[in-house]
């Protein structure tokens, strides 16, 4: 018998342009066991105005080649290290060529990440007086075991802090968080996802602990003291974490470091995947449709799904391994057709 279904599009992602300009370790007043911007970002090099405006421009090109103008969203992203925390005077120079982008139309916002503890007063006039859309605190975890043992230097009441005064001023709220630190387990991760959804951001990211050359965690990897997340394990502690914010209706911006040539699956240990937000994606969206499966009682059935273009790989599932787990388990074949 062939049943059909409608599968929503509870977890799709809406896509922006976004620009990346790095700004490696710059500012960070601390050095966080996982840490080492250098591999993350894939790069080396000191970020200066020149070099900003020319991966801007590099950017804009392709960007404005096949997109219209007002057809799209162009975000420019002071990535890596601390923003707020680097010299001033460097500060002053980036945000204010990234706002001449703003004045001029071809972007659209600004956007940059920080550490809860590089906020003040001071700090947000300077960044509404250059147009800043939006700041991403790295929180990592809500427990202060988890932050002491991770070298974060700052407190979960300083992400809350923080927070309010990001909102405060009108400037959106983005969040990071990381599963799988020296002293985390599952339930204080659920729980960090909870805290952080209380705080109502307007975003968030989602990353796996990963052990890279150069950090004080690969040291403890070594010496046996940390143990890493498999990627089994991870993959389900983050799906139950996405379902938390998307709950709330808070956009999940990223989930898993993008591969870079720092980091890879030779360059990296523990829960690493080139595509492990799709292994994320593909877990809710097996979720979802055994929940369907197991209350319609489709058992034993040729099952036809409706699902939008974007989402069918989420559906299938990495390798298809969806359309098997479901043929194993329920004797149920899926057939994909696109809304």
């Amino acid at each position: 018998m062939c049943k059909a279904l409608i599968i929503g599009d509870k977890f799709m992602k809406t896509k922006n342009f976004c620009i990346p300009v790095f700004v490696p370790h710059s500012g960070c007043p601390h050095d966080c066991v996982f840490c080492n911007q250098r591999k993350i970002t894939g790069q080396a090099e000191e970020m200066t105005s020149a070099k900003a405006r020319e991966i801007i421009e590099s950017h804009l090109a392709t960007i404005e080649k096949y997109n219209s103008p007002g057809s799209c969203y162009t975000e420019i992203a002071f990535f890596g290290g601390s923003f707020t925390a680097i010299d001033p005077k460097l500060q002053t120079e980036l945000v204010s060529l990234a706002h001449s982008y703003v004045a001029s139309g071809r972007a659209n916002g600004i956007r940059c990440s920080t550490r809860p503890d590089c906020i003040d007063e001071a700090v947000i006039a300077n960044c509404k007086k250059y147009g800043m859309t939006c700041i991403e605190l790295g929180v990592q975890s809500a427990f202060e075991d988890v932050l002491r043992l991770s070298g974060r230097g700052h407190s979960f009441d300083d992400v809350i802090k923080a927070s309010g005064l990001i909102k405060s001023a009108g400037i959106g709220l983005g969040l990071q968080m990381m599963t799988g630190l020296p002293g985390d387990t599952y339930s204080k991760s659920l729980d960090t996802a909870k805290k952080i959804a209380e705080l109502k951001p307007d975003c968030v990211r989602i990353y796996p602990t990963l052990i890279m050359e150069g950090t004080h965690l690969m040291d403890m990897y070594k010496e046996g003291s940390y143990v890493p997340q498999t990627l089994e394990y991870a993959v389900e502690l983050v799906s139950k974490i996405a379902e938390v914010f998307e709950s709330k209706n808070i956009k999940i911006l990223r989930i898993g470091l993008q591969t870079t040539d720092g980091v890879n699956a030779s360059t990296v240990k523990g829960p690493y995947h080139p595509a492990f937000a799709e292994l994320v994606y593909g877990k809710l969206a097996r979720r979802e449709l055994e929940e369907r499966i197991i209350s319609g009682r489709l058992k034993n059935t040729v099952l036809s799904i409706c699902v939008p273009k974007n989402k069918i790989s989420q559906t299938v599932g990495h390798k298809k391994e969806n359309l098997k787990y479901f043929k194993e388990k329920y004797n149920v074949e899926i057939k994909i057709n696109t809304i």
